[in-house]
């Protein structure tokens, strides 16, 4: 029940003892209302999460897209020609001979002379047959095969770096010497 009172000009009016606010809280309809609006907030928290993911995605694979063909080595002008030989890419990886070994970053010149970017981590393994070697093991001329996967630069971050034997010939002395290293 309402209460008129005038003051001074104002108008004030009171609610009486007998609408008790410890009710309404206490009431299923403020509950609804509560949790309506607590499932709401998970909502929108939760699509805002999937928007941050996607535009993190969508500027992942603007960045990559950017530097593929300067990193994989496709044609230039892309596969107006369809897939021959020579255009076949190596997406995951590369091989060919290291040009330069600068801190934990190789550069290799593969197919076609086009040089790649390779990042070696402390997870990277290198391997020498069936040694495992350590990065300073490397040097320029050796040809290995590198399997990775791309940053958002282009570059590869190598997980496995196999060294390869200078020819054929020495592979065989190597394999067949008493107690030499064995392919896997």
């Amino acid at each position: 029940m309402l209460k008129r009172v005038q003051h001074d000009n104002f108008v004030v009016i009171l609610a009486s003892k007998s609408m008790d606010t410890n009710k309404f809280f206490q009431s299923k309809v403020f509950i609804v209302i509560i949790l309506g609006i607590g499932a709401l907030v998970i909502l929108l928290f939760g699509f805002k999460v999937g928007e941050i993911v996607g535009a993190k995605k969508a500027d992942f694979s603007c960045r990559w897209s950017d530097n593929y063909q300067r990193n994989f080595g496709g044609p230039r002008g892309g596969f107006p020609g369809g897939f021959g030989d020579q255009d076949f890419i190596e997406a995951n990886g590369t091989f060919g001979q290291i040009i330069k070994v600068d801190g934990s970053t190789l550069i290799v010149k593969g197919r076609n002379d086009i040089e790649k970017v390779i990042l070696v981590k402390d997870a990277t393994t290198i391997k020498r047959l069936q040694d495992t070697i350590k990065l300073s093991d490397l040097k320029a001329d050796d040809s290995v095969v590198v399997i990775g996967q791309a940053n958002d630069s282009g570059q590869i971050e190598a997980k496995l770096i196999r060294v390869m034997p200078a020819s054929s010939k020495d592979m065989t002395r190597q394999m067949l010497l008493p107690g030499g290293p064995r392919l896997r």
